[in-house]
């Protein structure tokens, strides 16, 4: 009867500290934000006032979201890390707050990669909070929602000038499929496209990166929450960059055909300066449709199984 008295009495400490677990994670997020304030405001600040970084404002709702959805019911019973697993987070988290320290003082650096740098570091800081507080465990379960935080980084210039590069030509690439498609003469140099009675650029403010961003993130949630197999979300949002791509071309043939066929207005009115939010609907609508079919063929895999058991 002793023995058993002690066994069901260590579930009781065990459980009071698992108990503490969200207090703990609280009062690091706390400190973390104290730590990091000033490069999280000024990556707020450019989420409000540049479209390119709009999606960081929906990160971390998604994050809160997603590990909802993802909850499971072991979580609760999930210990903290034990004090020698606890050696790596505590250790991550001080090398990611000793880069923020250096990264800030780095007065030669690009003021893009000091910000991008420190919001990196402050991921990283959040993701081994959770694993200190909560244990390898409930890490593993909670993995993707943490690794989600990863969108919250700003991309520094030189990066997000490549990014823009790459959806202009292949914005134009398309456009030019489009056209050829419709039969309409098309030649292409660069970012260029002549058609019978217009010239039409790709510039970088048309290259769509908001609505492909958009698209991507909003990609990488519904396959996160519909589909099963990894094999299937790797396909879906890898899908999505073509897509977007695609979606811009279109948006970029339609307004074309428009302008030479019906009215030059088009080329300054509504369709051009706020129709990407059309654009991004058909292009979700292709999404969605890729992952009924894939959830269809998950479905037919796992039904044989079911009649058999």
């Amino acid at each position: 009867m002793q023995q058993r008295a002690e066994i069901l009495a260590e579930p009781e400490g065990s459980t009071s500290n698992r108990a503490l677990s969200p207090v703990w994670f609280a009062i690091l997020l706390m400190i973390s934000v104290a730590i990091w304030w000033v490069p999280l405001r000024a990556t707020f600040a450019l989420a409000l006032s540049d479209e390119q970084f709009t999606h960081i404002l929906l990160i971390l709702p998604i994050c809160a979201v997603l590990m909802l959805a993802d909850w499971n019911p072991d979580w609760k019973v999930s210990a903290p890390a034990s004090p020698s697993a606890a050696a790596l987070p505590f250790a991550v988290m001080t090398i990611a707050v000793l880069l923020n320290v250096v990264t800030r003082r780095k007065a030669a650096l690009p003021s893009d990669i000091q910000l991008s740098t420190s919001i990196l570091a402050l991921v990283i800081c959040w993701i081994a909070s959770f694993a200190l507080c909560f244990g390898p465990r409930t890490s593993r379960h909670a993995l993707y929602p943490l690794c989600f935080l990863l969108w919250m980084v700003p991309l520094p210039h030189c990066v997000l000038d490549r990014v823009v590069s790459f959806l202009q030509h292949g914005s134009a690439a398309s456009a030019h499929l489009f056209f050829a498609a419709a039969g309409i003469p098309t030649a292409q140099r660069g970012t260029l496209l002549h058609i019978p009675g217009l010239t039409l650029e790709v510039a970088p403010e048309c290259s769509s990166i908001r609505s492909g961003l958009m698209l991507v993130v909003t990609t990488m949630v519904l396959a996160h929450l519909l589909l099963r197999s990894t094999w299937a979300k790797v396909f879906v949002v890898a899908l999505a960059i073509p897509v977007s791509v695609f979606k811009n071309g279109l948006r970029i043939f339609m307004i074309g055909v428009l302008a030479t066929r019906v009215d030059r207005s088009f080329l300054t009115g509504r369709l051009h300066r706020q129709g990407g939010v059309i654009f991004l609907m058909i292009a979700l609508a292709v999404i969605l449709l890729l992952i009924w079919i894939l959830r269809r063929c998950e479905m037919g895999k796992t039904s044989p199984k079911a009649r058999t058991s």
